[in-house]
């Protein structure tokens, strides 16, 4: 048997749904494709969608832990000083400074919920070939 899937797309639950969405209307600037009020939200992003929803009431507590998630939602961006500067006018400024990778550069953010968005700018952006 083969494993077969025909999409993916990641999910953050959030029991403070409409914040999130809010943050991330004006963080994505975009509208979302999907919006069910404090239900379901869904942002179309370049290769990849990003839903938000809000736990059911049953589940709610596995969503409230204030532990640091592993993963990540991480956006490529063209110019990581604009990027940084959109966050910063958002009112969640980045709490590091830049770092160097060997991918390029990359910087830290959270979003209202504190899950992480890393900022990044590839080298190839940067003028520079590998």
């Amino acid at each position: 048997m083969v494993f077969q899937y025909t999409n993916a797309f990641v999910t953050i639950a959030s029991v403070n749904c409409e914040n999130l969405v809010n943050f991330y209307t004006k963080l994505l600037e975009q509208k979302p494709v999907i919006l069910i009020p404090n239900v379901y939200t869904e942002f179309n992003l370049v290769s990849m969608r990003l839903g938000i929803f809000k736990p059911k009431n049953t589940n709610e507590s596995e969503f409230e832990a204030s532990a640091k998630s592993k993963i990540s939602l991480c956006l490529e961006v063209s110019n990581l000083e604009d990027a940084i500067a959109h966050l910063t006018a958002l009112g969640y400024p980045p709490p590091k400074d830049i770092s160097i990778a060997s991918h390029g550069r990359e910087i830290y953010a959270y979003d209202p919920d504190g899950n992480r968005i890393i900022l990044h700018q590839a080298k190839e952006e940067l003028g520079v070939r590998s």
